[in-house]
């Protein structure tokens, strides 16, 4: 079970690489569907842009120029002619929506788990290009590296980002041809504007001390400042990664990530009223009033299940830091594991 509070990582990864970088964002689409376009064309003609070839049935002729209206902005699509017929992506044309759509997830995906051809090959065929080469899905992958890398590595300017969550993600990666383990490390924020932003993804062998802090620092790197509360699991390295990046800030522990261990310590039957009567904690009015509830819920506990209530005295203080904070902000604080989103929403 988990706090009710959700973050939604699909959505949020295409909201805030628009609100962050709304022209990069519109370029990284402008930049696909272009690509999309010339390996369409190229396979209508029999051969690729400038290659002789005895197999090429047709040829180019200029662009004309197509206005596309998308979130991320109305973009100037170049649409390539040709000299016997004529070329129109029906997948443009017909499913505009559909295509819009996944144009974004392409993005989305890019930015989060990097370009593969496999991908782009899988992502492209849900607009309806099933005929392209393998060697035209690796040119298009290449020129999405550029576009990715550049996001990923954009200065952190819209700071300062008072709260910041960090998570990992375990993905599977093909490596000297055998399948591995990596770590995706993830870090969100909120921006000077009261929006979460994503800040950065990275990836490491192991979720470890040394990874996390390599991480962070990238991050301050960057421009990450002013942050006041970081909010993460209880994983020993990264909480010490925290201490030693960002002095100063004080740590969270996760809600969602502790209402698991929680309901570890109590029988299956009981956990949805112990889920429950955690949760009450962080619906109070004001910090006293938290505060008191965590005793509440405390003794609850310890009328049943002493071990549970010894449990969630020991993290009561890392869980009530946000309490330090204005009431308004508390649901700026609060977040969901970004793993189990990230696994949902994005991977599927």
């Amino acid at each position: 079970m988990t706090a009710p509070d959700s973050l939604p990582f699909a959505a949020l990864l295409e909201e805030n690489l628009a609100s962050a970088s709304p022209d990069l964002l519109r370029q990284m689409v402008k930049t696909f569907a272009e690509a999309m376009m010339s390996a369409d064309v190229d396979a209508a003609c029999g051969a690729s842009y400038g290659t002789p070839s005895e197999e090429r049935v047709n040829s180019r002729n200029g662009y004309r120029h197509r206005q596309w209206d998308t979130r991320a902005g109305s973009i100037d699509l170049a649409i390539p002619k040709i000299r016997s017929g004529s070329y129109f992506p029906d997948w443009l044309l017909e499913r505009r929506r559909r295509s819009e759509q996944a144009l974004i997830s392409v993005v989305a995906t890019c930015y989060l788990l990097g370009v593969s051809t496999r991908r782009v090959e899988k992502l492209a065929a849900t607009l309806g290009v099933t005929q392209l080469s393998k060697s035209q899905v690796s040119e298009m992958a290449k020129v999405l590296d550029a576009r990715v890398a550049e996001f990923r590595n954009r200065p952190l300017d819209t700071g300062p980002y008072t709260f910041v969550w960090v998570d990992a993600l375990t993905q599977k990666v093909r490596e000297g041809g055998r399948v591995v383990n990596v770590h995706c490390l993830v870090a969100v924020g909120v921006n000077n504007e009261g929006k979460r932003e994503v800040l950065g993804i990275d990836v490491a062998s192991s979720e470890d001390g040394a990874g996390w802090l390599a991480f962070l620092r990238s991050l301050t790197a960057r421009g990450l400042t002013g942050v006041e509360l970081v909010v993460s699991d209880a994983h020993v390295g990264l909480v010490s990664a925290i201490g030693a990046a960002l002095p100063g800030a004080a740590w969270q522990r996760c809600r969602t990530h502790y209402a698991r261990n929680l309901l570890s310590q109590v029988p299956k039957s009981a956990q949805p009223w112990v889920a429950t009567l955690l949760r009450t904690v962080f619906e109070q009015p004001d910090a006293a009033a938290v505060r008191t509830q965590m005793a509440a819920a405390i003794a609850g506990l310890d009328e049943k299940y002493p071990k549970a209530a010894e449990h969630l005295e020991a993290a009561r203080e890392d869980l009530l830091a946000f309490a330090a904070f204005p009431r308004e902000v508390w649901k700026q604080i609060w977040s969901n594991n970004p793993q189990e989103r990230l696994n949902k929403e994005i991977r599927r």
